[in-house]
C-alpha cells in the first residue's frame, strides 16, 4: 500500500502543497502567491478561481518534485484560511462574487445588529464565538444583501457557501462533494459546537437559509475521491481542518492543557481543552479542535489580526527593508527597542481585547529613535500580542479547576526568526519549543488523511513521530517581564483612547 500523504495548505497569501512520507518527512513542496484585492479601506478579497488555480498548479508541481504519481499517493489532506467565504452557482460552478476574506470588516454593521438583538450570549454558548466581522456567518449574510439576485438564487436552492476548504473540495471532485469539517463549520457563528450541526436559531438570526451550507464530517473523515483529470488518478481525500486545529493536531497537541502559537499573517493560539467546552471570561474564543473521530473536541483560541504583516508593512509601508529576512537583522542592530512601543491595530485589535475601531500606533518615540528601534518594536509586538493571549488562557484553565500551560510549541513562517523566538520566552516565562518540522499546518491535514485512510492507528502513533528542533527558555526576570507587559498593556490603552 502506498504511504504517501498530500497535503493542500491554501493560506491567506499563499497556495501551498506538500508530500509528507509516513514518517511526517517533507518529501517535496511547491508554493504560489495569492493576488490580495482590497477594494475599500477595510475590505479585503480573493478571487476563488485563483485559489483553485493555484492550489492545483502546486499540487501538480509538488507531484512532478517528488517524481509520484497519484497512484503513489494514499490521501490528500486540506487545510485552509478560515472564515474566509464562498459562494457560488451549483449548476455552474461559478462563484457569484469575490471571496470575503477573514480579515475583511465590512460586515460590522451586521455584528452590531446582532449584538443590539441581544444575541451575544446565545451564540457564544452555542457556538463558542463573540459576534464579530471575523466570521463567515455575517460575511455570508452581506453577500445575499448585497450581490443582486444572491439572496432569491439561495432561497432557490441553486447557490452554495462554503470556506475555502468546501471550494477546494468542490473543485477536487468535480462537483460532487459539498461538504466541510466540524473546525471549519465552528468558524462561521451558524454551528452548534455541542450538538455538531448547523443551528435553526442562529440561521434565523442571520437569515441564511440552510440549502446553502455543506454538509459536515469529523475531520479525518470520507470527504470524496479527486476527479481522475484533476491529478491524473482518483485518490482520497481523508482530512479537512481550519489552519489553525491542522497546526494543533500537527505539533502533537491532541491532550487537555497543551497549547501552540502560529506565526503567520497573524498569529493563532489555541490550546487543548480535551471534550469539555469551557466559555472564556478573558476574551478569547472556544472552537472545535480538529476531530479524527466523531467525539467532539474543543480548544480555546486567541487570534491576533496582524502578526507575520507588520514585517511586510515595514518591508512595503515604510520601505524600512527590502525583504522580510532582513528584520532579525535590523532589530538586533540595537540592544533593545528604545522605548519605542508599536501596537500594529492596523485591522483593529483581535483577542483578547476585540476593539474593532483601534487603529495602529507607535508610541515612547524620542529625537533618537531609528529605523532599527521600530523595527525591534515591529518585532517585538508579535511577542507582546501573543503573550497577552497566553496570560488570558492560562487565567481561563486556572479558573476551570486546571494549570497554566507549562511550555509553547510554535510554528509558522515567522517561529525561525530566534530573536522574537526567544523574546516571546522572557515575555511568558516558559519554554517555548519549536519543531523539527515548522509545517505544522500542512502536516496535521496530513496526518488527519492519513488517520482516516489506515497509515495511522491512533493519534498515540502521532505522538511518537513529534520531535523538537529548538528550546528557547526564559532569561529575564519575572519582575522585568511583567513591567514590559505594563507597558505593553499602556500602549493598547492608548490606541482605543477616546
Amino acid at each position: 500500500m502506498t504511504t504517501y500523504l498530500l497535503a493542500l495548505d491554501q493560506g491567506t497569501s499563499s497556495s501551498r502543497s506538500i508530500v509528507f512520507d509516513a514518517q511526517g518527512r517533507l518529501v517535496a513542496s511547491a508554493q504560489m502567491e495569492l493576488p490580495q484585492i482590497y477594494p475599500r479601506p477595510g475590505w479585503v478579497e480573493h478571487d476563488p478561481r485563483e485559489i483553485w488555480r493555484t492550489q492545483l498548479a502546486t499540487a501538480r508541481q509538488a507531484l512532478a518534485k517528488a517524481g509520484l504519481a497519484a497512484r503513489d499517493i494514499r490521501a490528500v489532506g486540506i487545510t485552509n484560511q478560515r472564515e474566509t467565504t464562498v459562494v457560488w452557482n451549483r449548476k455552474t460552478g461559478a462563484p457569484i462574487h469575490h471571496a470575503i476574506v477573514w480579515q475583511d470588516r465590512r460586515a460590522e454593521p451586521i455584528c452590531s445588529a446582532l449584538r443590539d438583538a441581544g444575541m451575544a450570549d446565545t451564540i457564544q454558548q452555542k457556538t463558542g464565538l463573540l459576534i464579530d466581522a471575523y466570521f463567515s456567518g455575517s460575511k455570508l449574510q452581506w453577500m445575499l444583501d448585497h450581490v443582486a439576485g444572491a439572496r432569491e438564487a439561495a432561497e432557490r436552492g441553486e447557490l452554495a457557501f462554503g470556506t475555502v476548504d468546501s471550494w477546494l473540495v468542490w473543485q477536487l471532485t468535480g462537483g460532487k462533494r459539498h461538504v466541510t469539517d466540524v473546525s471549519n463549520a465552528s468558524r462561521t457563528m451558524l454551528f452548534n459546537v455541542h450538538t455538531n450541526q448547523w443551528d435553526d436559531e442562529l440561521l434565523a438570526a442571520l437569515n441564511i437559509p440552510l440549502s446553502l451550507l455543506p454538509e459536515v464530517l469529523p475531520s479525518a473523515a470520507d470527504f470524496g475521491r479527486t476527479d481522475a483529470e484533476v491529478l491524473g488518478g482518483e485518490i482520497a481525500i481523508g482530512g479537512v481542518a481550519g489552519d489553525q486545529q491542522a497546526a494543533l493536531f500537527g505539533q502533537g497537541c491532541f491532550g487537555a492543557g497543551m497549547a501552540k502559537n502560529t506565526y503567520g499573517t497573524g498569529c493563532f493560539m489555541l490550546m487543548h481543552t480535551g471534550g469539555r467546552f469551557q466559555t472564556s471570561t478573558n476574551g478569547l474564543l472556544t472552537t472545535a479542535a480538529a476531530q479524527p473521530d466523531a467525539r467532539a473536541r474543543y480548544a480555546l483560541e486567541g487570534s491576533v489580526f496582524v502578526g507575520g504583516a507588520v514585517v511586510q508593512w515595514l518591508r512595503d509601508g515604510l520601505r524600512a527593508i527590502e525583504h522580510s529576512g532582513q528584520v532579525q537583522q535590523l532589530a538586533e542592530s540595537v540592544p533593545d527597542s528604545g522605548g519605542v512601543m508599536m501596537v500594529p491595530a492596523f485591522t483593529g485589535l483581535g483577542a483578547p481585547y476585540w476593539k474593532p475601531d483601534a487603529r495602529g500606533t507607535i508610541t515612547g518615540l524620542t529625537r533618537g529613535t531609528t529605523l532599527a528601534h521600530i523595527a525591534r518594536a515591529a518585532l517585538e509586538s508579535i511577542a507582546y500580542q501573543s503573550a497577552a493571549l497566553l496570560l488570558a488562557m492560562s487565567r481561563d484553565a486556572v479558573a476551570s479547576g486546571g494549570t497554566p500551560v507549562s511550555e509553547l510549541r510554535v510554528d509558522g513562517g515567522a517561529c525561525v526568526n530566534n530573536l522574537l523566538m526567544q523574546f516571546q520566552a522572557d515575555l511568558l516565562g516558559i519554554p517555548v519549543v519549536r519543531p523539527a518540522c515548522v509545517e505544522t499546518t500542512a502536516l496535521g491535514a496530513a496526518y488527519l488523511a492519513g488517520l482516516a485512510t489506515g497509515i495511522y492507528g491512533s493519534t498515540d502513533e502521532l505522538s511518537a513521530l513529534w520531535k523538537a528542533e529548538r528550546r528557547f527558555v526564559p532569561t529575564l526576570g519575572q519582575d522585568r517581564a511583567h513591567a514590559l507587559m505594563q507597558r505593553w498593556e499602556q500602549a493598547v490603552r492608548q490606541t482605543t483612547a477616546e
